[in-house]
């Protein structure tokens, strides 16, 4: 049985896509780097910093700068070009109602998950929104778990990660935590295979029945 379910924010509750490519391409314009289509969406999940280093070979200074001119587009436009998946709601409600914590997990920054899961009028269903920090600390999918693991005194054996990319998965397993991989949202089934995700949902509006079907699991 699952006691707490942490979510990943994006690809596994919204469709954030549309907002962080259009951000990705302001700031490579902006610095005058030609834009690579192809890499976009790997963007999508991982730290931004990391991203900009292996995709486009910026140093760790490089990167940095190129979050900040990131924040400009994604803070005024970028975090509203979003949409919740439709039945992601009807699932949080159903496990809210069945006793479950729910919690968010994710890379992006803090202020800006709680921000958008306020504009949809999801927020309420959380009992804590983790993120990272504004100055690039605690960035990691693993970093932001443990700091939630401890803030609020999870048991991992009775906790589940849901999540839609290799990092949600890794950073399970190295917590000792179980993940439920989404297909639905930006990684692959290879992707999520590959790095060892043993149970799946493929549809947002069946995600509470796969989840609470561990309760039946003796």
């Amino acid at each position: 049985m699952y006691n707490t379910v942490l979510f990943d924010l994006d690809g596994t509750l919204t469709d954030s896509a549309p907002g962080i490519i259009n951000s990705i391409r302001y700031a490579l314009n902006k610095l005058n780097i030609e834009v690579n289509e192809k890499t976009l969406n790997n963007f999508i999940g991982p730290p931004l910093v990391k991203s900009f280093a292996k995709y486009y070979g910026m140093n760790e200074e490089e990167s940095r700068n190129a979050v900040e001119i990131y924040r400009e587009y994604f803070t005024d436009k970028g975090m509203f070009e979003n949409s919740v998946y439709p039945g992601i709601e009807d699932s949080l409600k159903k496990l809210k109602d069945a006793g479950k914590r729910l919690l968010v997990c994710t890379a992006k920054p803090e202020v800006f998950a709680e921000t958008i899961l306020k504009h949809f009028n999801l927020d309420g269903y959380f009992d804590y929104i983790g993120g990272s920090l504004m100055d690039e600390t605690r960035t990691s999918k693993s970093e932001v778990m443990r700091y939630l693991i401890n803030l609020c005194e999870l048991d991992v054996k009775h906790t589940v990660m849901v999540g839609d990319r290799a990092d949600d998965v890794n950073a399970a397993r190295g917590a000792h935590m179980d993940c439920i991989a989404v297909f639905y949202g930006y990684g692959s089934p290879v992707e999520l295979t590959t790095a060892g995700a043993k149970f799946f949902c493929g549809n947002p509006a069946s995600l509470a029945d796969v989840i609470l079907e561990f309760d039946t699991v003796k």
